[in-house]
């Protein structure tokens, strides 16, 4: 046996976990607090538990990273997949897989560059799909009945806010208390944002005119909860008129594109958001004193004009004076009128009493009475000539009428030729040999049957026998006539 396997032998024996601890004394001590800058790798944000599982990588290495719950609450910016970081924390070991980690405690990105970058793209994105459109900021309230606003309670930002509106114009306020820096901060922001617009207007909780989003100043990783992309959407949705005021006048984050109306400060907001109450009280009796004296020009204006139309009139003597001249000599005419105009209608009554007495009555009746009795002569005389004229009429149309009846047609001697149906059979050609036949008289009606040829037919039977499609033209006869001139 070798000195080396019998100094291995003499070795004393531990187990794993007394090894493993051993190992994690080791680099705990050896190291303890180291500032590593590498890629976030493997980030898919806090898990279930509220701590934070990723890897810190650079082109030759990769270290596992792990930031506990209460640390994620106070990191200034949110991590994300691919970030270059500098992570601060204490090395330590894992014993279950064998493999050492970092305990992160402070973790900030790796110069302001890389922000800038990353908040430049997503400004580029963002403007792409319209958040940024000017044609979506709504116009503010011009006096609000209740302002929102969303900021930590306990800054300095909400008294400056408060002490403004009730300097400016008192107005009720509701404030949504938010974390404005850390990790939860976007989220908080975003879900007090939300949470406004949720408000029924004429509710329990009354519904804000118009919102406020404040916090103070503070460097690009402070500020960098309000670039957040959440923040940013839930402000460009709100249908309340929202004013951010995020930091300094030179601060700049995404939700002042996104906002109505930027703010260069807090205090600005408030001024914004409500106008100067005393010097509203002053505008109006400025314009109430205007009014007054413009009202007062006018009365006088109107009063001068007046005086000048007066002077211009004649005196109401003046004017008097026609018209009562023309009374007294209307009233000089009233008497010999009333006189002429009383004897004029005692002269008709005179006379149409005259024609109202029982002798001239008497005579009008009996001369309407004579001129009645011709009227009725003259009647009776016109309906017996009318009547026989009538008459005569009807006598002559009847016997034109038995004249061109089919009796009389057959009592001259003519006979009316029926077929087996029953109808009438008007030429020869139609008759075939052995075709019962009906032949009526004027008397009465046979049977016949058809038996042998046609006899006497000319060479224009046929052509007389084929139908023409018209009838014939009917003879012109006078009343009167005798009947074989109209078959003749």
């Amino acid at each position: 046996m070798t000195v080396a396997e019998d100094a291995l032998s003499n070795a004393p024996e531990i187990s794993v976990s007394e090894l493993s601890q051993q190992l994690k004394r080791t680099v705990e001590d050896r190291f303890g607090y180291v500032r590593v800058r590498g890629e976030i790798s493997g980030y898919r944000g806090p898990h279930s538990s509220g701590h934070a599982y990723f890897a810190l990588k650079d082109e030759g290495a990769k270290i596992d990273a792990v930031v506990w719950r209460g640390t994620m609450g106070k990191l200034k910016f949110r991590p994300e997949e691919g970030m270059e970081v500098i992570a601060t924390g204490r090395l330590t070991t894992y014993p279950n897989k064998s493999a050492y980690q970092i305990v992160v405690d402070r973790l900030e990105p790796a110069g302001v560059g890389a922000l800038l970058a990353q908040l430049e793209e997503r400004r580029k994105r963002l403007t792409a799909e319209g958040l940024f459109d000017p044609a979506r900021k709504r116009a503010l309230p011009y006096l609000p009945q209740v302002v929102g606003v969303v900021t930590s309670p306990t800054g300095a930002v909400i008294r400056d806010i408060l002490h403004r509106l009730a300097e400016r114009f008192p107005r009720r306020v509701l404030v949504w208390p938010v974390r404005v820096q850390g990790e939860t901060a976007a989220t908080e922001v975003a879900a007090a944002i939300r949470g406004f617009n949720a408000l029924t207007p004429g509710g329990a909780i009354p519904r804000p005119d118009v919102l406020i989003v404040a916090r103070g100043g503070g460097s690009l990783e402070d500020l960098w909860g309000f670039n957040e992309e959440i923040v940013v959407r839930a402000a460009a949705e709100s249908a309340i008129p929202l004013i951010s005021a995020v930091g300094h006048e030179t601060d700049t984050t995404l939700i002042d594109f996104a906002s109505d109306r930027r703010a260069p400060t807090p205090t600005a907001a408030a001024e914004i958001a409500v106008p100067v109450r005393a010097e509203l009280i002053a505008g109006v009796a400025e314009r109430g004193a205007r009014l007054r004296a413009g009202t007062l020009r006018a009365l006088e204006f109107r009063r001068s004009e007046l005086r000048s139309a007066a002077r211009a009139l004649p005196s109401l003597e003046t004017l008097l004076q026609p018209p009562r001249q023309r009374l007294d000599h209307a009233a000089a005419r009233l008497a010999p009128a009333l006189v002429a105009n009383a004897g004029r209608h005692h002269a008709r009554f005179a006379a149409a009493g005259a024609r109202l007495s029982p002798a001239a009555l008497r005579h009008r009746i009996a001369l309407s009475q004579e001129r009645a009795t011709g009227l009725a002569a003259r009647l009776d005389r016109a309906f017996r000539a009318g009547l026989e004229r009538r008459r005569d009429r009807l006598g002559a149309a009847a016997k034109l009428a038995a004249s061109l009846g089919p009796q009389a047609v057959l009592e001259r001697g003519y006979a009316l030729v029926l077929g087996p149906e029953g109808h009438v059979v008007p030429l020869a050609a139609r008759v075939a040999p052995g075709m019962a036949l009906s032949l009526r008289f004027a008397d009465g009606a046979i049977a016949a049957t058809a038996d042998g040829e046609r006899a006497g037919a000319s060479p224009g039977d046929g052509a007389a026998a084929r139908p023409t499609g018209r009838r014939p033209p009917k003879p012109r006869s006078e009343p009167g006539t005798a009947q074989d001139d109209l078959f003749a």
